[in-house]
């Protein structure tokens, strides 16, 4: 499915939102911004992993590449691995904040909590707004996302995502109205740059690339649809940790600890985070939690991410085997020696999914994996980790590939929200070799077959000890 829409005055308008977003970041206090940003796991802003942007939007640290300096190294591809922006709440979250609203309200007009305290406070500074059409629908702050990172990407790769090659970078999609509207973006940014008059989108729906989670069976049947694939998530849900949360915030609100589920907690927490990735606010919903609460909460997602989308379960990282594939089979075209009648390789490959999309391929590729597995029994020891998900996969979080002609031969980089990240096994150079990289993959390159892992014996059940 292609898509190419040439929509009057939307070249102008995207300036204009790039010029004031450029403007208004700049200028944008610290204070404003609620002191348990950094927490919101998935559902974090993507300038709470690159700070810098809060005082300019487009600011590029072209330092972040490193090809070996003695081997007169250009870039020759990159492919870009990205999730979509920040977006409206889900029809599932939407429902819970419904039933928070309705709940401070109705205890609100009972006179609970006492008079000026954190309730009444909520009740007169919060209106639910939320409807079940927004439904994770894109909000403008997402399209100044993936804008904004199209400019900062063509300014680090100005040989790649250039005017000139426009019409041979390829675009491709989920299905998803966030990531078509997303993707669309990417391009209003390039196109912005370049003061193009007219603005025209093109690019590909593919979903078995970038939604192969759910075309996998043995992944919908040994994860998504166990109930026990999921139980360190369920005992956390259970356990002190999470409990003392929830008697906190209910002291605060001055309410009977029974009448605030965890579910209600989350809904809360996720409150704070929406009105701030939404609309730039520091709701008064931030006020509820310290700093000790977020991170109990954010290792509960991390939790349900890993177990559900990460290293938890080997199918979870073996179900993005398309994905893997399709990445390295575009850069071994654009690596490979031409004669001077071939045409040139694809500059630039351009993909936009979700966060379930990226976790699976960081995770296949043997990123971010602890020592030791997150568990419901070991959060006092987990502070360290890696495995964070409010910095590796934040709104407009991308996975970039870097493909580089050196005089030694082609040498692959690998970026992580625009920061270097080394290969496991390849940590002795930001950029090895290609012929490296495809050696320590070897086994995936010529086995992680999609249909033989997801047809095959449900492989959910137990944790990763392949990978």
């Amino acid at each position: 499915m292609f898509s190419v829409l040439p929509p009057r005055n939307c070249l102008v308008a995207a300036a204009l939102s790039l010029v004031l977003t450029r403007l208004s970041c700049s200028s944008l206090s610290v204070q404003d911004i609620p002191h348990i940003a950094t927490y919101f796991g998935t559902k974090t802003r993507y300038e709470e992993v690159n700070p810098h942007l809060l005082r300019d939007v487009l600011s590029v640290n072209k330092s972040v590449l490193k090809p070996p300096p003695t081997e007169g190294c250009s870039p020759v591809h990159l492919t870009a691995v990205i999730r979509h922006g920040s977006r409206y709440p889900t029809v599932k979250n939407i429902r819970r904040i419904q039933k928070l609203s309705e709940l401070v309200r109705r205890e609100a007009s009972r006179g609970s909590g006492g008079s000026g305290g954190w309730l009444q406070d909520i009740q007169s500074r919060w209106e639910m707004w939320y409807t079940e059409d927004m439904d994770g629908q894109l909000v403008m702050k997402g399209r100044d996302d993936l804008r904004q990172l199209a400019v900062r990407l063509s300014t680090l790769f100005p040989s790649l995502l250039s005017e000139e090659n426009m019409s041979r970078i390829s675009f491709r999609s989920s299905s998803k109205h966030r990531c078509v509207s997303s993707v669309e973006a990417f391009q209003e940014g390039l196109q912005q740059l370049w003061r193009r008059p007219v603005l025209q989108y093109s690019h590909q729906v593919d979903d078995e690339l970038m939604r192969f989670f759910e075309r996998c069976r043995g992944y919908v049947e040994g994860v998504e649809n166990n109930r026990t694939a999921l139980l360190e998530v369920e005992k956390f849900k259970q356990g002190e940790e999470m409990e003392a949360v929830r008697r906190r915030m209910a002291e605060r609100l001055g309410l009977p600890q029974h009448r605030l589920t965890s579910d209600l907690v989350e809904a809360a927490f996720f409150l704070c985070s929406y009105e701030l990735s939404i609309r730039s606010l520091h709701s008064a919903w931030c006020f509820l939690f310290d700093e000790s609460d977020a991170k109990v909460l954010e290792y509960k997602s991390d939790l349900k991410q890993y177990w559900k989308r990460s290293h938890g379960h080997v199918i979870s990282s073996l179900s993005s085997c398309p994905l893997f594939h399709h990445v390295f089979r575009t850069l071994d075209k654009a690596g490979r020696p031409r004669r001077s009648t071939d045409a040139s390789p694809e500059p630039a490959s351009i993909l936009v999914g979700h966060a379930e999309t990226l976790l699976p391929l960081l995770s296949l590729l043997g990123l971010y994996k602890d020592q030791t597995p997150p568990t419901a029994n070991n959060y006092h020891t987990q502070h360290g980790r890696s495995f964070r998900t409010s910095l590796i996969v934040p709104y407009a979080a991308n996975l970039l590939f870097v493909l580089y002609d050196c005089q030694r031969g082609p040498r692959l980089q690998l970026l992580v929200n625009e920061s270097p990240v080394r290969f496991p096994g390849l940590e002795a150079e930001d950029a090895p070799l290609y012929r490296d990289v495809r050696a320590t993959y070897r086994h995936l390159l010529d086995g992680c077959d999609f249909h033989r892992e997801c047809e095959g014996r449900p492989r959910g059940r137990g944790p990763n000890t392949e990978l």
